[in-house]
């Protein structure tokens, strides 16, 4: 029989619904039903993705002997973390704090008061390497909860209270753009200058910080900071990590050459390398990271988007049990697609061989470049470029015809406004309306399906059901995607709704006392602790992003309090910035523009006259990264009453564009006229 997981919504909790483990989802049911049998609590948190998650039930979860165990002794819950990352948030706290280190499985022992005592991520079933049992773990913590529970009780409390601390921990200071020069400094000395990226294996992206470096160049002219960030984009483009007949990225490359990823694919990362790809295009004008964007965006919309506009969370990296399988192939079946001279000559540049880069498989990789290829071969690059391009089209369609791995279709309102910032961001510097049309329509989806009737949000949306409240970064990362979907097509009702949502920040997440913002809204069910996510993970810190959409607002506005909250928000993470810059990228991002120069630019006109709108592409084509970007017209004021600080006074004549440059709403001369404006843009653009 299925156990309690069979009517959830979540694909990752649907997939232990035939564990012999008589699993629970968080909720009344099974908390109340360890406090009325005085019972501990097996919390068990991963997500759909996860390979060493699968492993684990595989090896333990669906043995009949530990489920047993963990039945007769525990009340057994499972959660995945993409819905409650409130939940994950708090007890990989406790993890880290006990063990020094974490991850997914998560595996912690909870009191009946969901107070954690015992902490671990991936146990094997039996002792092996040097690793503890998960048969000896569920004896030892039983034990000690039967016979020396007064011990267990007193350390539970004491590391809750350690919890609640560390949650909630601001370090208040001056701002400075010291911290700025700090991360830099500390990026740098981690930069692998042969691979990119920072540190050694594992490898991640690190998305924010590579949009710092680019900050950064174009203000002080560093030219190391523009060529950290380029060695890190083309490496990874060349590497495993992307994948080169599909388009989109893997999480995290096993080394520290981008060759061999942990082959998930997740939304997030893909949104957030869209975006950097989109900026380091638009600052160096390099056509492959237009390339690799379009590409990224192309596996979304192909592979990673509902009927209804929803982008889905993640592709796992297992198919027919093995990790990787759909993704590498053997030299055989390269030939067999393409043919000998064909195959041949893809597997030359696409570094297969008969030994394979992995595990008698191959890896697709670009080892060098298609100009040295070329070269080395004899052949016309352009040439050699489009039968390139055949080859990987009749790949693609051969590897079409495998078994996928699996998907997990879950719509999460945060994820969901980072893709949403990225495609806007595309729409407008690659010139592409679909983007912002996809954008437009996920953004609609949303507010039609995730949106409660008293107008707050909902987390996450399956098979036509939307639930759990929405968390800080559900609201910041939906606003600050719509801000920039309102600069792409100029489309008020987007700047209105932005503004509704971080209304609803402050009203519900806002600390009055230390300032900055709670994960959880003052609403929420009651946990233990209650955090501020003020350090990026792999996605935006909460906080930072809401800092960054309320400073972008209060730009757009003029309303002091989005700019006072801004800035409140930055000043409670001073502390954290200072100490550990490295970990604070998105909040940084919003120091930047909250320290300028930032520009508020008025481009006065009917966008429908063909001299206006090509000042607008020109505008949206250049990298300026710290500004604010709005149209004025005749209909402005009377569609969004919210620009009407920012655009008073500010009128084009006959037709005729005009840019108006301000800098905290005190405005240069207007530049009038579609090649004054392209001048202007240039000087702006230029670092």
């Amino acid at each position: 029989m299925p156990n309690k997981l069979a009517n959830e919504s979540s694909p990752y909790l649907l997939q232990h619904q035939d564990n012999p483990v008589d699993w629970h989802p968080w909720g009344p049911e099974a908390l109340d039903r360890a406090r009325n049998e005085q019972r501990p609590i097996f919390l068990s948190i991963g997500y759909s993705a996860c390979h060493w998650c699968h492993v684990m039930e595989h090896e333990s979860f669906e043995d009949k002997q530990i489920a047993a165990m963990i039945n007769d002794r525990f009340v057994a819950i499972k959660v995945d973390r993409e819905e409650r990352p409130d939940l994950d948030q708090i007890y990989m706290n406790a993890t880290q704090m006990m063990t020094g280190r974490g991850g997914w499985p998560m595996s912690v022992f909870l009191t009946p008061e969901l107070k954690p005592f015992y902490c671990g991520t991936y146990f094997p079933p039996s002792a092996r390497g040097g690793m503890p049992g998960f048969d000896d773990v569920l004896r030892a913590v039983y034990d000690a909860w039967l016979m020396r529970r007064g011990e267990v009780e007193q350390m539970a409390n004491q590391l809750t209270d350690e919890l609640s601390r560390a949650g909630q921990a601001t370090a208040p200071g001056d701002l400075s753009r010291d911290f700025i020069d700090a991360a830099i400094g500390q990026l740098t000395s981690t930069f692998d200058s042969r691979w990119g990226g920072f540190g050694g294996a594992p490898k991640f992206p690190h998305p924010m910080d590579l949009q710092l470096l680019l900050r950064f160049w174009h203000r002080t002219g560093h030219a190391s900071s523009l060529e950290m960030v380029c060695t890190t984009l083309d490496r990874m483009a060349a590497g495993g990590i992307y994948d080169q007949l599909g388009g989109g990225f893997a999480r995290y490359s096993v080394d520290a050459r981008w060759l061999v990823p942990h082959f998930e694919k997740m939304l997030y990362d893909n949104a957030l390398l869209t975006g950097v790809y989109v900026e380091a295009y638009q600052a160096t004008g390099n056509a492959d990271y237009a390339r690799v964007a379009h590409e990224t965006i192309g596996y979304v919309l192909r592979d990673m988007t509902g009927p209804e506009g929803g982008f889905f969370s993640a592709e796992d990296a297992d198919s027919e049990g093995h990790e990787g399988k759909f993704y590498v192939w053997t030299a055989d079946e390269i030939d067999e697609v393409l043919g000998d001279d064909a195959g041949s000559t893809f597997g030359r540049i696409y570094d297969v061989t008969d030994a394979g880069n992995l595990e008698e498989a191959n890896i697709l990789n670009l080892p060098k470049t298609l100009a040295q290829s070329a070269a080395i071969m004899r052949r016309d690059e352009a040439e050699l470029a489009e039968e390139l391009a055949a080859s990987r089209a009749k790949l693609f369609a051969a590897r079409e015809q495998r078994v996928h791995p699996g998907k997990d279709d879950k719509v999460i309102v945060a994820w969901n406004g980072l893709m949403i910032d990225a495609l806007a961001s595309a729409a407008a510097a690659l010139d592409e309306p679909r983007y912002a049309a996809a954008a437009a329509k996920a953004a609609d989806f949303i507010h039609a399906k995730l949106q409660r009737p008293d107008g707050r949000l909902l987390h996450t949306y399956r098979n036509g059901v939307a639930k759990l409240d929405a968390y800080l970064d559900d609201y910041a990362c939906l606003a600050n995607g719509l801000l920039s979907l309102y600069e792409a097509t100029f489309d008020a009702t987007r700047l209105a709704e932005a503004a509704r949502l971080l209304d609803i920040v402050l009203a519900h997440f806002a600390d009055p006392q230390a300032g900055g913002f709670f994960y959880t809204a003052d609403d929420h069910e009651q946990l233990i602790a209650r955090n501020k996510d003020a350090t990026d993970a792999s996605v935006p810190s909460a906080s930072g992003i809401a800092a960054f959409a309320l400073a972008r607002l209060g730009k757009l506005t003029g309303e002091s309090k989005y700019i006072a909250a801004a800035e409140g928000t930055l000043v409670a993470a001073a502390g954290l910035m200072q100490q550990a810059p490295a970990a604070m990228g998105q909040m940084l991002l919003a120091l930047d523009f909250h320290l300028g120069p930032t520009f508020e630019m008025v481009l006065a006109g009917d966008t429908g006259f063909e001299l206006v709108a090509k000042s607008v592409k020109e505008l949206r084509r250049q990298f300026i990264p710290n500004k604010v970007l709005a149209s004025a017209n005749a209909k402005t004021v009377d569609q969004s009453p919210l620009l009407a600080a920012l655009i008073a006074g500010k009128a084009s004549a006959a037709g005729e564009p005009t840019l108006y440059v301000c800098e905290g709403f005190t405005c240069q001369e207007p530049t009038k006229g579609a090649a004054a404006i392209a001048a202007e843009i240039e000087r702006l653009a230029a670092r």
